[in-house]
């Protein structure tokens, strides 16, 4: 794991943990685009089915606000990437 991603924050870490970061010994995607860009997937414990799966993410910040997901997609030619699809309820 590199610098840049240690200071990255785990979508789904409490807003009050003292280190939202990554943690060793585990696999992250990271998401890219939509109103989770830029945060961490934790994707240790998927199966290559969830993984070839689109991830509906409940968030408050989407387009649906609370009780909204966003949902992100892994990128094929480069799977530790995932892209924003678009917004649901």
């Amino acid at each position: 794991m590199d610098d840049r991603m240690l200071r990255r924050r785990v979508y789904g870490a409490d807003h009050e943990d003292p280190d939202p970061g990554p943690r060793p010994g585990r696999a992250y995607g990271e998401l890219v685009g939509g109103p989770l860009d830029g945060l961490l997937l934790d994707i240790t414990d998927w199966s290559p089915p969830q993984l070839a799966e689109e991830a509906r993410l409940p968030t408050e910040i989407g387009r649906y606000g609370a009780g909204g997901r966003t949902c992100y997609r892994r990128r094929p030619e480069a799977p530790h990437h995932w892209d924003w699809t678009g917004d649901s309820r």
